[in-house]
């Protein structure tokens, strides 16, 4: 069944342009609340968003049909997604949700759904949501005298600051160590360095400014430049860069080189399988995961399980194999002894644990393995199928079998814009990058000959 309204993370898209307009988010908090509207005790639903300027306009929409169906609504205002999840089931709420659009720009906003065990919504139900997004929202109304009432919540961040806390021993410390946080001017801004500096450590924080408009710009996990230059100019032993909404994580070592969710997922489950906490015999990742990963995993005789792109279907796998460490080249990592979605404050604190107890710089106990040569491009498209033409199924093909036991080649559409991800590895550089350009050319010029 085709879906109209949710991607691989939830409903995503322009602000004030369909999906993501105030009618259709009271929509969904009717379609929502009607669905989570079980047995005969008073239900709740706790939101929190980022710090776009549109979670303004899009909290007051779903306050209303969240209410309209007879749902109480707690207002957790700016705070990380995993938060979010968190206080799902602290607050014993039927449903939670998450109003951001992650590590996109300000101008883009998206909704997140979370049972009340605090995972993901299943797709299942994102379905069963869809086909009543298409119905009649007045016959999901509550009576008049079963309306919600919404309040604003303070004080919550401090749960989730102590729940951050305690994923550590504790007679783990962070004294002696200079961390440099980027909060991409998102959603932790707060919670973050507060998190960090209750926990010994000397904190140097930027992107800790929201002003509605600079959320990820030139900040945060998918842009570290400015966490680079922080690390040098500060001397600092470790750099942290989460994204818009916390649920994702980039490291930045002492000597300010890059290190992304596939060398930390690695980090993570060495100290984990030494410590006998690793489940399910090895870790899961995505199919863009680096190959390099998965022979580093087979090295120490573990296992990878790839899954499709998108955290969900990460975790998905993880509780029906029994895994607690999983995660995203991205930077999504998903330690399901401590929570359940990622968490990227929660993992840095991971690597800045095996730090200390190694006593070792940064640099030296996360760079596990040598990264195979990858390549990624993307190929933007305004309508159409390109990956069903006959010729860029004959290109993906050739490429395919050029690279049978040398590599490995992904093309996938992306799940939250217009494009078609084309993503080649293998050990020979030159080889994948012509894959890589020959294929991007394929489907442009099927592209532009449609248009």
């Amino acid at each position: 069944m085709t879906r109209r309204y949710f991607g691989t993370d939830g409903i995503r898209g322009h602000s004030n342009v369909f999906p993501m307009t105030p009618d259709l988010a009271m929509r969904v908090g009717i379609a929502v609340g009607t669905m989570f509207r079980n047995g005969n005790h008073r239900h709740r639903v706790v939101i929190g968003k980022d710090t776009r300027l549109s979670g303004y306009m899009l909290e007051n929409a779903m306050v209303a049909g969240f209410t309209a169906a007879g749902l109480d609504v707690f207002l957790l205002g700016p705070i990380p997604t995993p938060a979010v999840a968190m206080l799902t089931r602290s607050l014993r709420a039927d449903v939670g949700v998450m109003i951001s659009a992650s590590h996109n720009p300000y101008e883009d906003n998206g909704i997140k759904l979370f049972g009340p065990d605090g995972y993901k919504l299943s797709d299942e139900l994102e379905m069963q949501i869809e086909d009543l997004l298409d119905k009649d929202p007045h016959a999901q109304l509550a009576k008049s005298a079963d309306i919600g009432r919404a309040k604003r919540v303070e004080g919550d961040i401090y749960r989730y600051i102590e729940h951050v806390k305690r994923t550590l021993p504790r007679d783990v410390t962070l004294h002696g160590l200079r961390v440099a946080i980027d909060c991409a001017n998102g959603a932790a801004y707060k919670v973050a360095p507060l998190a960090l500096w209750e926990l010994g450590a000397e904190v140097v924080t930027i992107g800790n400014e929201p002003n509605g408009t600079n959320i990820n710009l030139d900040c945060g996990s998918t842009s570290p430049a400015n966490l680079q230059k922080k690390v040098h100019e500060v001397r600092a032993d470790i750099g942290i860069a989460l994204d818009g909404d916390a649920d994702r994580v980039i490291i930045v070592d002492e000597r300010g080189e890059i290190i992304d969710g596939d060398q930390l997922m690695a980090v993570i489950a060495e100290s984990w399988a030494e410590d006998e906490k690793l489940t399910g015999g090895g870790i899961v990742a995505t199919i863009m995961s680096n190959l390099g990963l998965e022979r580093f995993l087979r090295g120490k005789g573990l296992d990878l399980a790839r899954t499709k792109v998108g955290d969900r279907y990460v975790v998905e796998h993880m509780r029906n194999h029994n895994f607690n460490v999983g995660g995203e080249q991205s930077g999504h990592i998903v330690l399901s002894d401590f929570g359940t979605t990622g968490d990227g404050l929660v993992a840095a604190l991971q690597i800045l644990a095996r730090a200390k107890r190694l006593g070792r710089p940064v640099s030296e106990i996360c760079r596990r393995f040598e990264p195979v040569p990858q390549l990624l491009k993307n190929v933007r498209f305004s309508g159409g199928k390109p990956l069903e033409d006959m010729v860029v199924r004959q290109a993906i093909a050739d490429a395919e079998s050029e690279l049978v036991s040398k590599g490995r080649l992904v093309i996938r559409p992306s799940g939250t814009e217009p494009l078609i991800r084309v993503m080649a590895e293998g050990d020979d550089r030159a080889q994948v990058e012509r894959i890589v350009d020959g294929l991007v050319d394929v489907i442009a010029n099927v592209r532009s000959a449609a248009a």
